[in-house]
C-alpha cells in the first residue's frame, strides 16, 4: 500500500521511502518487537463539517493525540490497524473511515519498549463522526473529548499540522 500511495508532500515521500525501506529490509517490521522501530497506524476523526477534532488525552504520552497504535496479530493492512486502534481508543462504533493515507510521521517514543528509545513509523488516516455520535474513554487515555478547532488544547505542532492537513482534505 505505502510503495502504491501517492505523497501530497516531499515530506511524505520521504518518510513513505523510509518506511518502505524499513519494511524491506525488516519481515517484521509492522510487529511491536522491531526494535528500534516499527510501523505504527492511527486515525485523525473530524466532524463532518470539519468544526471540531476528537482527540484523546494519551495516558502515557501525557498530551492530546489522534487515535493509533500497533499492529497486532491477525491485523493484515495499516488501514485496518488505524480503523481498530481509532474503534478501541474512541469508543465509536461508526466511522466514515478514508483508506488512503493522509500523512506519515517518525516520532520517538521512549516508553514503548523500558530502556530503548522506539520510533514510530506512523502511517495516519482520516475518518469522521457526527459531534453527538456516543464516545467513550478507554484503558489507554484520561480523557476522549471534542474539540473545537478554534478552541484547540496546547498540541504538538505536528498534531497541529495533522488537524490542518485533515480539514484540507475534508473540504478538498
Amino acid at each position: 500500500m505505502l510503495s502504491g500511495w501517492t505523497p501530497p508532500t516531499a515530506r511524505d515521500r520521504e518518510l513513505r521511502d523510509r518506511f518502505v525501506a524499513h519494511l524491506d529490509a525488516r519481515p517484521d517490521g509492522m510487529e511491536r518487537g522491531c526494535l528500534p522501530d516499527h510501523l505504527t497506524a492511527g486515525t485523525l476523526v473530524l466532524a463532518p463539517d470539519a468544526s471540531a477534532v476528537l482527540l484523546n488525552h494519551h495516558r502515557k504520552a501525557g498530551g492530546w493525540f489522534a487515535f493509533g497504535g500497533h499492529c497486532e496479530p491477525g491485523d493484515t493492512t495499516l488501514a485496518g490497524v488505524a480503523l481498530r486502534e481509532a474503534h478501541e481508543e474512541s469508543g465509536l462504533s461508526a466511522l466514515a473511515f478514508d483508506p488512503v493515507p493522509l500523512d506519515l510521521d517518525e516520532h520517538a517514543v521512549e516508553f514503548c519498549a523500558p530502556g530503548t528509545v522506539v520510533h514510530h513509523l506512523d502511517v495516519r488516516f482520516l475518518a469522521t463522526a457526527p459531534r453527538d455520535a456516543g464516545h467513550a474513554v478507554s484503558e489507554e487515555s484520561l480523557d476522549v473529548r471534542w474539540w473545537p478547532l478554534d478552541d484547540l488544547p496546547d498540541l504538538y505542532p505536528d498534531m497541529r499540522r495533522l488537524i490542518g492537513d485533515a480539514v484540507a482534505r475534508l473540504n478538498g
